[in-house]
C-alpha cells in the first residue's frame, strides 16, 4: 500500500515535471529579440526589375540577419488609394516608394516619420541637396530621394525634314513658330501636352519656366500677375490656332506617347526611359528619332522628376525601415538601379560615375540621352512647390486654363478665378 502510494507520488511529480518542462519550452525566451519583417512597397517595378529587387533584398538580409523584407509591387494607378487606405487604417507598410507631390499631401497630415532625427548629417549630405529638398515640408524631411528623370525632347527627324525645319526649338517661344510650320507643311502636330488635372504636371512646370511664381511665401496664389497672364495666353493661343490636338483637354500623357509612336507628332517631351518603349512599339519612328535638351522658357530652368522612399509614422519597425530605405538608396545600389532602369541616381557619388559622362562616338540614342539627362541634372530643380494641397492648385489652374482655351472665359478672368479658388480652398 505504501509502495503504491509512493509510486503515485512519483508519477505525479514526473507529470508535473514534464508539464513544467513543456510550459518552459513553449514559452518565449524573454531575452530573445523578435525578428522584424519589413513590408516594402514599390510602384510598378515588377516584373521588369524582379531580379534586381530579389538580389537587393537578399544582400540586405545577409548583411542584417535579424531583419526580413517582404516586397510587394503595386500598380501605378492603384498606389494612391492603397496607401491612403493603409495609412487611414493604421496598417501601413514600413517602406513605401512614392513621389514627393503625392507624399507631401500625406506629410501634411503627419503620416510619415520625421527623418531629420533618423538620418545622420553625413548620410544626408551624400544626396544631391536640391533633390533632398523635394521631400521636405515646413522644414521637415519626410522622404529619402531615390531615382530621378529629367525630360528630354525626343524628335522625329523625318517629320522635321518634311517641314523644312533644320533647328530643334529650345524654348516655348521658338516652339510656336516651329509648330505652325509643321502644321502648314505636313498637316501634323508638333507635340501633345495634357491639361488633365490628375495627369502630368508639365504645364505647371512650363509656367514656372516662363517666369511665373505659383505661390508666395504665405502659400497664397502669386500667379495672378503679368507673367501668369502671359503664360496662360501662350497656351490659349496654341490651342486656338489649332497647334495642339483637341484631345489635349481630355487625355493624359499616354496619348503623347501614342501620337509620337504613330508618327503624328514631331516632338515628345519625355524621359529617356521611353526610348526603349518607342523602339519596341514603333521601330521605324525610333530609327528616325534623335534627342535634344528639354524645352524651357526665358528663365532657362529645367525640370527634374523625383521618386522617393518614405517610412510611415505608424511603422512597427521604424529603425529597421530607415536602415532599409538608406540601403536601397545608397551609392552602390542607386548606380546599379540607374543602369538597370535607364534613370538617374540621386546621390552625388553615383551621379559622378563615368557611366553618365562618357559615351563612344558610335553611341546609340539611348546612350546619348543618358549623358544629356545627367548633364541637365546639374542645374535641374523641382519646379513646382511642395504643398500638401498641390493637387488642388493644379486643378484650379488647369480647369480655368481649359475654360480660356475653349473661349468660355477671358485669360484675365481665368487667371483671377484660379487664384481665387486656390486662396479660398
Amino acid at each position: 500500500m505504501i509502495q503504491l502510494r509512493k509510486f503515485k507520488q512519483l508519477a505525479a511529480l514526473a507529470i508535473i515535471s514534464l508539464l513544467t518542462s513543456w510550459m518552459i519550452s513553449c514559452s518565449p525566451e524573454p531575452n530573445r529579440p523578435r525578428t522584424p519583417t519589413i513590408e516594402f512597397w514599390t510602384m510598378q517595378l515588377k516584373p521588369q526589375f524582379t531580379d534586381y529587387f530579389q538580389s537587393l533584398i537578399a544582400n540586405f538580409e545577409s548583411q542584417n540577419p535579424g531583419i526580413k523584407v517582404n516586397w510587394q509591387d503595386i500598380p501605378w494607378s492603384a498606389m494612391e488609394n492603397k496607401i491612403l487606405t493603409a495609412v487611414s487604417a493604421n496598417t501601413p507598410p514600413d517602406v513605401v516608394n512614392l513621389n514627393p507631390d503625392f507624399a507631401s499631401q500625406l506629410a501634411g497630415r503627419n503620416a510619415w516619420l520625421d527623418l531629420d532625427t533618423k538620418v545622420p548629417n553625413e548620410v544626408r549630405s551624400s544626396y544631391l541637396p536640391n533633390i533632398w529638398k523635394a521631400s521636405t515640408l515646413n522644414g521637415k524631411s519626410f522622404g529619402v530621394p531615390w531615382y530621378l528623370t529629367t525630360r528630354l525632347t525626343i524628335y522625329n527627324t523625318d517629320l522635321l525634314k518634311q517641314a523644312g525645319i533644320t533647328k530643334v526649338p529650345s524654348t516655348y517661344a521658338e516652339l510656336t513658330q516651329t509648330a505652325q510650320q509643321i502644321k502648314d507643311k505636313t498637316g501634323k502636330y508638333a507635340f501633345f501636352v495634357t491639361f488633365v488635372p490628375q495627369d502630368s504636371g508639365e504645364v505647371m512646370e512650363s509656367l514656372v519656366q516662363m517666369g511665373v511664381t505659383l505661390v508666395n511665401t504665405e502659400g497664397k496664389a502669386a500667379f495672378n500677375s503679368p507673367q501668369g497672364k502671359a503664360a496662360f495666353q501662350y497656351w490659349v493661343d496654341m490651342y486656338k490656332k489649332g497647334l495642339l490636338p483637341k484631345e489635349a483637354l481630355t487625355q493624359g500623357h499616354r496619348r503623347a506617347i501614342d501620337l509620337y509612336q504613330a508618327g503624328e507628332t514631331a516632338f515628345l517631351a519625355s524621359g529617356p526611359e521611353f526610348l526603349k518603349t518607342i523602339a519596341n512599339n514603333a521601330p521605324k519612328v525610333a530609327q528616325a528619332s534623335a534627342i535634344a535638351p528639354q524645352l524651357t522658357g526665358d528663365t532657362g530652368k529645367k525640370n527634374v522628376a523625383v521618386m522617393n522612399i518614405v517610412v510611415p509614422r505608424a511603422s512597427k519597425n521604424p529603425d529597421a525601415a530607415v536602415k532599409f530605405a538608406l540601403f536601397v538608396t545608397n551609392d552602390e545600389n542607386q548606380l546599379a538601379f540607374a543602369k538597370a532602369a535607364n534613370v538617374l541616381p540621386s546621390t552625388v557619388k553615383a551621379l559622378s560615375d563615368s557611366y553618365f559622362k562618357d559615351v563612344p562616338a558610335t553611341a546609340s540614342t539611348v546612350e546619348k540621352a543618358r549623358v544629356i539627362s545627367a548633364k541637365q541634372l546639374q542645374k535641374a530643380e523641382i519646379l513646382t512647390p511642395t504643398l500638401k494641397d498641390f493637387n488642388k492648385l493644379q486643378k484650379a489652374i488647369y480647369e480655368n486654363l481649359q475654360a480660356a482655351m475653349l473661349g468660355e472665359k477671358t485669360v484675365d478672368k481665368a487667371v483671377e478665378d484660379a487664384a481665387q479658388e486656390w486662396n479660398n480652398r
